[in-house]
């Protein structure tokens, strides 16, 4: 403003002046705006270029951070894969062992109202034995197994419970006082109401497994759903209990070789069956001589008086009486297979 001020008060001067000054003062303003125009258009033209480069930058930014993320991603996969793998051999603690005396060990037998102490099961073999599906289960070649028993000579059988629906505190207590060795195979649909109370009990030393999500029968849903089914409940595990289970049970007893496929995949290297079946007044044996037989698995369920009319101690006291009077003792799954 005040360039064009000057540039009109030359008007109203001489025409000395006007002859003189004018021409100089008109081509400095000239010049003058046109250098304030070359930096308003200078000024205005670097945010677009900064801006263009920042976001190529930027792109260039989110591109890395995107294939680190990628690439961070297929480490902790392989991550949890390698400690799946570290689980496999230590996926529970043992049973914690505070040595006792024959008479102790009948006294707390007694409290639980047995005539016997339980036998106490021999050290597990150093390397695991290898593991068969019977042939009444078979599915072909290259998956992992369906054992219904563990390869051994010892005098042994695995107690094994699925679904988690019944959480009996008292039962807490009687395999605590009583050093049961056992392995629960929970579906989460049953087990959810109270995680707490299944990490008591792996707390004690009893081995967390997996049994899916919603107890479907395996060979009547696509290999998808089996992958939700199986893998879902891996990581349910994983978060709830602080273990990726090793270990898979279909439910029913029921699969395809999809299913075994996929169990492989989601992280387990068995699918433990059974030949017998405990109940709180009972128990049902395969086999034709009704006895067991040395590696038998066993299994049972979380259940209580409204399926059994008995409790999970009945149930457990059942077990107890029936491998101990037929010189068995119960051993740890984990260990075998």
């Amino acid at each position: 403003m005040r360039l064009i001020r000057n540039v009109l008060a030359w008007r109203g001067r001489s025409a000395h002046h006007r002859i003189r000054r004018p021409l100089p003062l008109v081509l400095t303003l000239l010049l003058l705006l046109a250098g304030a125009a070359a930096c308003a258009g200078g000024d205005a033209a670097l945010p677009g270029a900064r801006d263009g480069q920042d976001a190529a930058g930027l792109g260039q930014l989110k591109g890395q951070a995107r294939r680190q993320g990628q690439e961070q991603q297929g480490q902790e996969r392989q991550g949890r894969e390698e400690q799946g793998r570290e689980e496999q051999e230590q996926q529970a603690p043992a049973p914690p062992k505070v040595k006792l005396t024959p008479e102790q060990r009948l006294a707390a037998a007694q409290r639980w109202g047995l005539d016997q102490a339980p036998l106490v099961a021999p050290s597990p073999p150093r390397e695991k034995p290898r593991l068969t599906t019977p042939e009444w289960a078979d599915q072909g070649p290259d998956l992992i197994p369906a054992p219904a028993h563990v390869p051994t000579d010892q005098k042994i059988a695995f107690l094994t419970i699925d679904d988690g629906a019944a959480k009996d505190r008292e039962f807490l207590d009687m395999v605590r006082d009583l050093q049961i060795p056992l392995s629960a195979f929970l579906t989460d649909e049953s087990a959810a109401e109270d995680y707490g109370y299944f990490r008591d009990l792996h707390a004690l030393g009893v081995s967390i497994q997996n049994h899916t999500l919603h107890h479907p029968q395996m060979n009547h849903i696509s290999e998808d759903e089996q992958y939700t089914e199986i893998c879902g409940q891996q990581d349910i595990l994983e978060r709830e209990i602080g273990v990726r289970p090793t270990l898979f049970r279909p439910p029913f007893g029921d699969f395809d070789a999809d299913t075994l496929a996929v169990a492989e995949e989601c992280g387990t290297r068995a699918a433990p069956l059974w030949n017998e079946e405990a109940f709180a007044d009972r128990m049902d044996f395969r086999h034709d001589d009704q006895r067991f037989h040395p590696g038998d698995i066993i299994l049972t369920h979380f259940n209580g008086p409204k399926a059994w009319g008995g409790t999970m101690c009945d149930m457990l006291r059942t077990v107890l009486r029936k491998v101990t009077e037929q010189g068995y003792a119960l051993a740890r799954l984990e260990d075998y297979a």
